[in-house]
């Protein structure tokens, strides 16, 4: 059986493989590109865990390889240490070491000496989760209740205002869990990231594609009030059905004011059983807090006008093929994959088991919200109608 040679990749082939990944091109794609498999490749993007490593530059103060061609060259005509640093315009005792530390007088060379300064130069600056174990056990144990590195950062920001020592940027976080050649955050860590991948992926944007049926009398989202677009007032709701393996599903509701959420157990997608279980779940809520529900036009809403008549709620379709007319909603539904990932049985969750999430989720910092919790903004809607 013969076998391929090894293949070692150039600087610029390497930039290019990073100029695809960056882009969003899968490993398969780029490693096409070279006629290889992608195992050939994906060692390059593991070793830093998917995070482009930043172009080494050289230190203004450093001598160039053209300086230490003219050392060299003055060397071979023996002029003096103090003649060859007149030449460069440089300290004698900086051309001195310079030669002491590649060999000496009659052992120096040019280019042997640049390369070899360039691997010296090579100190990569301690993170700051390395240097303070505290902040990292802190980063550490939020990770574990499921909290992103953006909330996370923005918490800490938030809970120690004039601490700089505590403050910690949310790219910091993702490239102590991805490279993990830093030793700062355990590797298993990553399982409590919303991906779990073991690399990082280029951030990139998919639309769900949904069979969206015919829902008679529905109003569209166009004539819902110009006061919910805003936010400012609370009570408006955005909803949603997540699916699982054997056509099992949970209701899911989120404020848009508050980014409150609440999950609600459905035995099946039937219009009878979600709506039943919809009004229930209304009916826990005073009032003034549920005033409109904007869903899509799936089927399972067929019987909106039973849900109006029985809540009081009016409720706004979304225009075929726009999640994004749901921003909160779909982003929840993201949140949530992390907890029921795709292809989970849904149904052997109880009501009491997806409160618990869902308490988790409105006790989690969120940056829309300049770091306040879900929980902490809705309870504040709450006391302001007792």
């Amino acid at each position: 059986m013969k076998y391929r040679t090894r293949t070692y990749y150039s600087e610029e082939q390497k930039a290019l493989m990073w100029d695809r990944w960056q882009k969003g091109e899968s490993i398969s794609t780029i490693a096409k590109l070279f006629d290889r498999y992608h195992t050939s490749i994906s060692g390059i993007f593991s070793v830093t865990g998917g995070i482009r490593p930043p172009k080494r530059t050289r230190s203004r103060l450093a001598l160039t390889l053209t300086e230490r061609e003219i050392i060299s060259r003055g060397i071979a005509t023996e002029f003096s240490i103090r003649k060859i640093a007149e030449q460069l315009g440089r300290s004698p005792s900086t051309v001195s070491r310079e030669i002491n530390r590649n060999g000496g007088y009659h052992k120096y060379r040019a280019v042997q000496a640049d390369k070899i300064a360039w691997c010296r130069a090579l100190r990569p600056k301690p993170c700051k989760l390395a240097c303070n174990k505290r902040l990292a056990r802190i980063v550490a144990k939020k990770l574990q209740l499921q909290w992103s590195p953006q909330q996370i950062s923005g918490w800490l920001t938030r809970v120690y205002p004039g601490n700089e020592e505590y403050h910690v940027s949310h790219e910091t976080i993702y490239k102590s869990l991805f490279i993990q050649s830093r030793g700062v955050l355990k590797k298993e860590l990553l399982q409590h990231l919303r991906t779990k991948r073991a690399i990082r992926h280029p951030k990139g944007s998919l639309l769900k594609g949904k069979g969206l049926g015919k829902i008679a009398n529905a109003v569209s989202i166009s004539k819902r009030p110009a006061s919910v677009e805003d936010r400012a007032v609370p009570g408006h709701w955005e909803g949603d059905l997540i699916a699982g393996s054997n056509n099992s599903f949970i209701a899911t509701l989120v404020e848009r004011h508050s980014r409150y959420v609440m999950l609600v157990k459905v035995d099946n997608k039937k219009t009878k059983t979600v709506i039943s279980a919809l009004i229930k779940q209304a009916k826990k809520l005073p009032n003034e807090l549920y005033k409109s529900l904007t869903w899509d036009r799936g089927s399972e809403m067929a019987d909106h006008e039973q849900f109006t008549l029985a809540t009081d709620i009016n409720v706004y379709f979304c225009d075929p093929q726009s999640p994004w007319q749901r921003g909160s909603n779909e982003n929840t539904n993201r949140l949530l994959r992390q907890y029921f990932p795709k292809g989970t049985d849904l149904s052997v969750y109880s009501q009491s088991k997806l409160n618990t999430v869902a308490r988790q989720l409105n006790e989690r910092p969120r940056k829309t919200l300049e770091y306040e919790t879900p929980a902490e903004r809705f309870n504040a809607c709450v006391a302001s109608t007792n």
